[in-house]
């Protein structure tokens, strides 16, 4: 996600705090969450899935995926 969405998923947080949101604006700043939250979640997925575990012995093994509940 670019500065300049994250500037604005700003501005309209502080925005909902001082003077509220249009309809128009809270469905724009939901659409922007979403999109951040995505943004997120893969950026994690993608570490989990360069992470390895290095025994004790010095053999390395990557991390087991495990089921989403």
């Amino acid at each position: 996600m670019d500065q300049k969405k994250i500037a604005r998923i700003n501005a309209l947080a502080h925005k909902a705090k001082t003077s509220g949101l249009t309809e128009a604006e809270i469905a724009e700043r939901e659409a922007l969450r979403k999109e951040y939250l995505a943004d997120v979640r893969a950026s994690i997925q993608a570490q989990l899935d360069n992470t390895v575990v290095v025994e004790p012995d010095g053999t390395r093994r990557p991390l087991k995926k495990r089921p989403i509940h």
